[in-house]
């Protein structure tokens, strides 16, 4: 569209006292863009965050001024955050009640020719809940444990704003889309569908364009060297091309993301879609053990490996492309394939996905309610509607697009909460009218979407436990951190597809020190509490750790052995899970990344650095793996392979004992394909007292790796100094062991990521590790840690 004009740019800012008045950046974030102007401090620096929580009790007005030749234009804003006033040349133009739409404003009668004026109120996003609360007819609670700022669940708002058990809570303002103006009259095409159908070896697409100000022309529609036209009448064409032989999209580590421009042409206008060719369906099927729950991609059923994701920072105005498409580029460097964005955030921006295309990572897709009840009131859900409406019409084409979610735990929080387990029967039709708005507004624009009604679930209209039923739908199991059961039990259960489950841990040290005095850095300072946002959290992690390992006495070893810890306990859960292939057909652990400097269960550090238990995702999702599962008196290893290609597998299985000698105690092969299969079949006494389990493997197609398994807790070890070493050419390091070394890490002065870390080494079999720093010209520094040293050796103090 040409004679677009952008009020992106410098705008003034002044709270409705006239107290705090300075300079903004919108679209950004009003907490970002006081900070910067110097009037407040770094809200993730210690306790700030206590002392900046009057900012969501005001109301903050934003003003610019913006010369028209011409004053027939539309204003357009997308994520307006979120209840504000829009007033042009002192004109009330636009009343705004969802950050999750975009608003279109015909400025006729407000807007001159020359100069103008254009003034954004944010209302209070505290006062404004709590009104819309006080007007409901009968309570609807909110998750007080999460939401230290109340009544978020009353507004249309990215839910963790108003803070998360691993989110700050300071409920911001402003712009995270796009503000602009357009000419009115201009025609445009406003959505461009699409539908795909394969069969016999051609894929036949279908493409909706929605258009204003078009009809009557003829719209070209161009794929893959196809043309079709179609005539637009009611702001509607709609044609449909035929692709033969089809070269096919396919998810990370099933094949190649190839994309084709889908181009849409009226008149003057023109509009270009990125899509791939492929088939994604849901299938849950009716078993014996109740029903099948797992994505079929071409025809080929998808094991889904991967995390949650929530945004990529508490404040949106910090949130880049750059930052969007490292944390996703961390995701698929790890072999995932699947990423479910959780439905207390937000829906992602055009990047997002474009990541998620190209890297091969399909998308669960939450609608944005999480945790809380929410209303029914015909106000609140007229919002839904057109929220609903926007963001599926935006997003269908994507080929990213696995699964349109209902919400976020709304069917277990109908338990959570006194007012509900009273009146269940009201709860359960207030809930109900919610969900049956989202899912009738999703099929009114795509009626054959995959549709699954809230995570987890056990199915449509079904209002069970889905935290502890493992037989069918998806499985939210959180008894190993919350209940404080030990990693074991996740071998009790037998999820059908669990997309949450996690366990805690510290960020890493350069984090720490981010929002860090020296002082602060004990778990029981109130700094450290208060970016632990979890109740008990400090403790489950301290508990957890005297259950498994000796006590490490620096705070730094504290730290890195909590990331250990968390590894373990996620890789117990996968890898036993992955071994039950196909009963169980997907694992999305949580969580991938952080908001902000906290402890939590992310695998990836604020910033995007890789904690332990991204490396260790990096191997026990790889496509072909060995997996250790435990049975009674036996320990069963078993072969997984998801390349969609039969693989001979051959693994030799020794026991270790500390000093780095082995023995030879088994060996098994199989063909291994779709499901897990036997590999070999070990009694535990064939390991000795003080012997550990490990095992190596490869594959007839190059595959290759190895594991470690400890029959008893590993503080039970009288683990033996390594007397590490290490040698290093430029950023590549090699690690030498004289005995066995566990969770050997190698360290760096610089920012970067390695090769592999937090790995086992036997002597004679050094390691090489390769660290990209993130500064290209960087050469770094290395040290080393491991168990031995973390736990047994005298400890230095911490420099």
């Amino acid at each position: 569209m040409t004679n677009i004009t952008q009020l992106a740019g410098r705008w003034t800012l002044a709270d409705d006292t006239g107290d705090h008045a300075c300079d903004i950046d919108l679209p950004g974030d009003g907490i970002s863009g006081l900070e910067r102007a110097g009037l407040i401090p770094d809200p993730y620096w210690g306790r700030n965050e206590y002392d900046l929580r009057w900012i969501c009790e005001r109301d903050w007005t934003a003003r610019r001024q913006v010369v028209l030749a011409d004053p027939a234009v539309d204003l357009v804003i997308s994520g307006l955050d979120t209840v504000a006033e829009v007033r042009w040349n002192g004109q009330l133009v636009l009343s705004a009640e969802n950050v999750h739409r975009t608003y279109r404003v015909d400025l006729t009668g407000a807007a001159r020719a020359g100069e103008n004026e254009v003034e954004i109120t944010f209302k209070s996003a505290l006062r404004e809940g709590k009104a819309r609360h006080d007007l409901l007819p009968f309570p609807v609670p909110w998750s007080k444990n999460n939401n230290q700022i109340p009544y978020g669940n009353a507004l249309r708002k990215v839910q963790c704003d108003f803070g998360w058990d691993w989110n700050i809570a300071l409920a911001s303002f402003g712009i995270s889309g796009d503000i602009r103006l357009e000419p009115a009259a201009a025609p445009r095409i406003d959505g461009v569908l699409v539908w795909q159908d394969h069969a016999e070896g051609a894929a036949t697409v279908t493409v909706k364009v929605q258009a204003t100000g078009c009809d009557d022309q003829e719209a070209e529609i161009i794929l893959c060297g196809q043309t079709a036209k179609a005539t637009i009448a009611g702001g509607v064409a709609e044609a449909t091309l035929t692709i033969p032989d089809p070269v096919l999209w396919w998810p990370n580590g099933q094949g190649a993301q190839v994309l084709h421009d889908l181009t849409v042409v009226i008149g003057a206008v023109a509009a270009t879609r990125r899509i791939g060719l492929r088939k994604i369906e849901l299938v849950t099927e009716p078993d014996s053990d109740g029903a099948s729950f797992r994505f079929r991609v071409n025809g080929r059923d998808v094991f889904a490996k991967g995390a949650n994701w929530i945004p990529a920072d508490a404040l949106h105005g910090r949130i880049t492309p750059d930052k969007t498409r490292a944390l996703l580029q961390s995701a698929s460097d790890a072999h995932m394939n699947m990423i479910r964005v959780w439905g207390g955030g937000r829906y992602e921006a055009e990047d997002f996905y474009d990541a998620c295309d190209e890297l091969g990572l399909l998308v669960w897709q939450d609608f944005m309610f999480a945790c809380s009840l929410y209303p029914s009131t015909d106000d609140f859900l007229s919002e839904v509607r057109a929220e609903v409406a926007e963001q599926v019409a935006r997003l269908q084409h994507r080929t990213c697009l696995a699964l349109w979610c209902g919400d976020n735990e709304l069917v277990g929080a109908l338990d959570w909460y006194p007012e509900a387990r009273e009146n269940r029967d009201r709860y359960i039709v207030n809930y109900d009218r919610l969900n049956r708005t989202i899912e009738t507004g999703l099929r009114a624009v795509d009626p054959s979407a995959n549709w699954w009604p809230s995570s987890p679930s056990l199915g449509v209209m079904d209002f069970r436990d889905g935290w502890h039923v493992d037989g069918q739908g998806d499985m939210h199991f959180w008894s190993v951190w919350h209940e404080g059961r030990d990693f074991d039990h996740y071998r009790d259960v037998k999820p059908r597809f669990c997309s949450e489950f996690g366990f805690q841990s510290y960020p890493s040290m350069p984090v720490i020190e981010t929002f860090t005095d020296p002082k602060d850095r004990n778990i029981a300072s109130p700094v450290f509490e208060s970016h632990q946002k979890n109740a008990g959290g400090n403790a489950r992690i301290a508990e957890t750790m005297f259950r498994y390992f000796r006590w490490p006495e620096r705070f730094s070893d504290f730290v890195w052995l909590s990331q250990i810890q968390q590894a373990e306990a996620i890789k117990t859960a996968v890898t036993q899970w992955r071994g039950l292939k196909p009963y169980c057909m997907g694992t999305l652990y949580w969580q991938l990344n952080d908001t902000w400097p906290v402890c939590s269960w992310s695998s990836l550090d604020y910033g995007g650095g890789w904690k332990m238990l991204h490396y260790y995702a990096q191997r026990f999702y790889a496509p072909v793996n060995v997996v250790a599962m435990p049975e009674g008196g036996r320990i069963l290893l078993r072969g997984v392979n998801d390349t969609g290609t039969d693989v001979q597998v051959t693994v030799t299985a020794y026991a270790a004992a500390l000093d780095g000698t082995t023995r030879e105690i088994g060996t098994g092969r199989a063909s291994v394909g779709g499901a897990a299969e036997l590999l070999l079949d070990l009694d535990r006494d064939a390991l000795g007292p003080d012997e550990l389990l490990t095992f190596v493997w490869d594959t007839d197609a190059g595959h290759r790796g190895g594991d470690i398994f400890a029959p008893k807790p590993l503080k039970s070890y009288d683990l033996q100094d390594p007397r590490l070493s290490l040698s290093q050419d430029g950023n590549t390091v090699t690690v030498s062991a004289q005995a066995l070394a566990l969770f050997v890490t190698v360290e760096a002065d610089v920012p970067g990521r390695f090769s592999t870390n937090a790995f086992t080494l036997f002597p004679g079999h050094p390691a090489v590790v390769t660290f990209t720093p993130d500064d290209p010209d960087a050469i770094a520094r290395f040290s080393l840690r491991d168990l031995h040293s973390a736990t047994m050796a005298q400890p230095a103090k911490d420099a």
